[in-house]
């Protein structure tokens, strides 16, 4: 199994039971995996998966956009237990730092995780508030992807800043299939997220290609036979 952590991403309640004897270290949602998860009560939904966690690690998002909101939120979602994680956006939705919120929150002794993160400024801004903390940065790098820009290389810059210069884990976030767990590694981040149906593929890696495609070509056929076609 892989060396680096792994948190599985907006899994279901169903799920998080699932996973309890497998080989994870925690769980990380948002606003938007909330609304594909059909949650109506979010501080509900929230105490509900916080003790559905078994204890792991879990990071649960603020959903305000000015200081004194997030703030309020924040607390309120820490307080619901030692391994919660409040995720902080690196921004308002106006672009401005949400600096404020973190030098506040992590005054406080509150474990934080600073997402939607995409560059190296970003993180050298933040950095000095939470070097002394076992905060988690998240670096989007399957959307740096998206944009054209080697993720790889560039969390390689990143992991090396943050680890030189305070004691926080880099989290490699948004991958885009589940070979991005070796990709981490190899950029020597702490911890991934992935799906739970990114996770499942895990077992596939070190199957020889040979195999893959002889099982590829006898899927192909069983469900041509299933489906009675005919030529």
């Amino acid at each position: 199994m892989s060396k680096i952590n792994i948190y599985i991403d907006g899994p279901s309640e169903n799920e998080m039971k699932d996973l309890f004897d497998k080989d994870i270290s925690g769980f990380t949602f948002n606003p938007t995996l909330f609304k594909s998860l059909g949650v109506k009560d979010y501080l509900g939904y929230s105490q509900k998966i916080q003790k559905l966690s078994n204890g792991l690690s879990i990071s649960l998002e603020v959903i305000g956009d000015t200081y004194e909101e997030m703030v309020f939120q924040g607390r309120k979602l820490a307080s619901l237990g030692s391994n919660v994680y409040v995720k902080i956006p690196i921004t308002y939705t106006s672009g401005k730092s949400t600096i404020d919120v973190i030098k506040t929150l992590s005054m406080e002794g509150i474990n934080l995780n600073i997402t939607a993160i995409f560059t190296s400024l970003q993180i050298k801004e933040v950095l000095p508030t939470l070097k002394n903390t076992n905060s988690i940065i998240s670096v989007f790098a399957g959307r740096l992807y998206d944009v054209g820009i080697d993720a790889k290389e560039l969390m390689k810059e990143m992991s090396l800043y943050i680890h030189d210069n305070s004691q926080c884990k880099l989290l490699w976030a948004s991958p885009r299939m589940h070979y991005d767990v070796l990709t981490a590694e190899a950029s020597n981040c702490d911890i991934i997220t992935m799906t739970n149906s990114m996770y499942k593929k895990m077992s596939l890696i070190g199957k020889s290609p040979e195999q893959y495609s002889l099982e590829t070509v006898k899927m192909f056929y069983d469900d041509a036979i299933a489906s009675g076609f005919k030529l």
